[in-house]
This record gives C-alpha cells, structure tokens and sequence, in this order.
C-alpha cells in the first residue's frame, strides 16, 4: 500500500519518539495496530459481501458461461488444430513412386511391386474423401482429354481427295475500284 524503505520508517520512528515522547509511544503503537486491524476487518467484510451479491446476481454462472462459449473446445478450434499440424508434418515425398530406371531420363515404366492401376485406383479412391474424389476424377477427365488429343496430333492427316483446282486454291479477289469521289484535283509533285 505504501511503499516505505527501512530509511523513511527510521526517520519516522525518530520524529515520533521526539515529538510524542517515550511515554507515549507503546500506547499510540497499540492504538495504531487496533486501527489497522478494524480497517482490514472492515475490507474484508466489504470484498466478502461483494462477493455474496455477485453469487445472488449469477456473474460466475454467466463468466463460467462466457467462458465455456468462448473455448477453444467448444468452437471446434480443436479440430482445426488437428488438422493444421497433421498437415505440417505431412510428408509428400514418403508416398511417392520412386524412379526404378538407373538411366538419366525419367522412368516411366511402372513399379512391379506395385498394385495394378485399376486396384490403386480403387483403393485411392477409397482413402479419399467426397470433395477430393471428385477433383480426383476431374483431374483424370482432363488428362484422358489431353492424351486424346496428343494421340490425334501424332496420327498424320489424311491426304485430301483430288477436287476441282478451283475450289482447293483460293485466290485473293481483287478489290473492287472505286472512283473518286473528291472533285479536287490533285497537285503533282
């Protein structure tokens, strides 16, 4: 409450022995430690009685409330949690297929220890959930679409039947003249 050193109650203690007097001073002594005493007694029947009207009004059952709604626990933090440090130690590389050709370019024959593609693909398809199987699937559709396509470009066209010359060659059609307009003649230079 204050903050007195040993320096200012020695002061204090002097000044009190000079102007009371030895007499006196056991006295005022127990006088001042009677009225400390009422004054703590007197605070902690204060803090108690705004402690039993605080009971009566239910603040700890509303700060118990406010604290149970606002948890962690309660608003599924938990689980976000979970899941950001499952993802942090997820480890890309651990599942993946691992090149078996000893030579400089990418294998691309698959692992003979591994399950057939249609078994995989099942089995992927199992682990995943509805949103990921979907993007899965998407996924596939584009790539069969690309392959399609590339297999498309490396088939070489077929030759086109002789037609009339005519219609195979398109010649520009000149423009059409048009006359001047403009009455002016023209200066030449």
């Amino acid at each position: 409450m204050f903050d007195f050193g040993m320096s200012e109650l020695l002061v204090i203690g002097v000044v009190a022995l000079i102007v009371i007097g030895p007499k006196d001073l056991p006295e005022l002594f127990r006088s001042l430690g009677r009225f400390t005493a009422k004054m703590r007694g007197m605070a902690r029947e204060f803090s108690r009685a705004m402690e039993a009207a605080a009971d009566e009004a239910g603040v700890k059952d509303v700060a118990k409330d406010l604290k149970t709604a606002t948890s962690a626990k309660s608003m599924g933090l938990e689980a976000v949690k979970e899941a950001a440090s499952k993802f942090e130690k997820w480890d890309p590389l651990k599942n993946a297929a691992r090149p078996t050709g000893t030579s400089a370019a990418p294998a691309l024959q698959p692992d003979p220890q591994a399950a057939p593609p249609a078994e995989s693909a099942t089995s992927e398809a199992a682990s995943m959930g509805p949103a990921t199987q979907a993007l899965a699937e998407a996924k596939a559709a584009r790539q069969a679409i690309v392959q399609e396509a590339a297999e498309k470009l490396k088939k070489p066209a077929p030759p086109m039947a002789p037609a009339d010359a005519t219609e195979t060659i398109l010649e520009p059609s000149p423009a059409p003249h048009t006359p001047n307009t403009d009455r002016t003649p023209k200066a030449e230079a």
